[in-house]
């Protein structure tokens, strides 16, 4: 299991090592405010000794913070300074050694993404999803191939998505997508704004496929690839899947599950 020791760290209750944890915070007024509160009561640790990152920010904040701090394979535990905070716990005053020893433990892999220009390849994490746009006026002309089969030889729209379970809530539900369960071992393909076929809808495949987009026309119809926060333009294809290398762990408040927040989702998205 990934972040082994990091687990057992968790399950040691009341050691006094579970007192380590590195902090980090967004720029915002709020979360500003939140670093004075917390490290008046606490000693900011560096994150190669620390147990737990904290984060004090908003979910693009904390996107960016698992991505910064994946090298240590330490758990995160978010506090909301943003507006939902999907990601993250509300603050409320209390023991947050407390809070963390009993917090519960969630597991997530993120997307692989290789983004291939004509200049270079670059290779991204997207722990939510990664999203392909148009660049200009001209709407997108895109070939979708999983696994070794070509699903849409054609596809003209604004363009498309792939999501992991976690990110089926965010961009992807905008887009009109399924919410997925967060254990389905599923990904979600979903197109934006369709234009031919007007009435694709998506598919949702097994996290173990490889997903290759290609622009069919990169030069008339240029389109922008985003892992997540970050952006590489005149894309002429991306190849998504699942990593084996790499697994975060989230800790949650028990009402502020990540697997409960999916599912009132997909009640919500069933009930509509």
């Amino acid at each position: 299991m990934p972040f082994g020791s990091a687990s057992s760290s968790l399950a040691e209750g009341t050691n006094t090592s579970m007192s380590k944890f590195h902090f980090t915070f967004d720029k915002t007024k709020k979360a500003q405010d939140l670093k004075k509160k917390l490290l008046i009561r606490n000693k900011n640790y560096s994150p190669k000794i620390a147990k737990v990152i904290v984060v004090g920010g908003g979910d693009g904040y904390m996107l960016s913070s698992l991505k910064k701090y994946v090298k240590f394979k330490k758990p995160f535990y978010g506090i909301n300074c943003g507006s939902y905070g999907f990601l993250l716990n509300n603050f409320s005053t209390g023991s947050l050694k407390k809070k963390i020893i009993l917090a519960k433990k969630i597991y997530i892999k993120p997307l692989c993404v290789e983004a291939k220009t004509s200049k270079s390849k670059k290779k991204i994490l997207a722990i939510n999803e990664v999203s392909l746009f148009r660049q200009s006026r001209q709407t997108a002309s895109i070939n979708l191939k999983i696994g070794r089969k070509v699903i849409l030889k054609k596809l003209i729209a604004d363009g498309i998505l792939v999501s992991t379970p976690a990110g089926s809530t965010a961009y992807n539900l905008s887009a009109q997508g399924p919410v997925i369960s967060l254990n389905s071992n599923k990904l979600v393909v979903t197109p934006i704004s369709p234009f031919r076929p007007r009435r694709w809808k998506g598919k949702i495949i097994p996290n173990s496929q490889m997903i290759k987009i290609i622009n069919r026309d990169p030069i008339k119809r240029p389109i922008a690839a985003v892992a997540d926060n970050v952006e590489v333009r005149n894309i002429i294809s991306v190849s998504v899947k699942i990593s084996k290398k790499v697994t975060f762990c989230l800790l949650y408040d028990k009402k502020r599950s990540l697997v409960k927040k999916i599912k009132l989702e997909q009640m919500r998205q069933k009930y509509k």
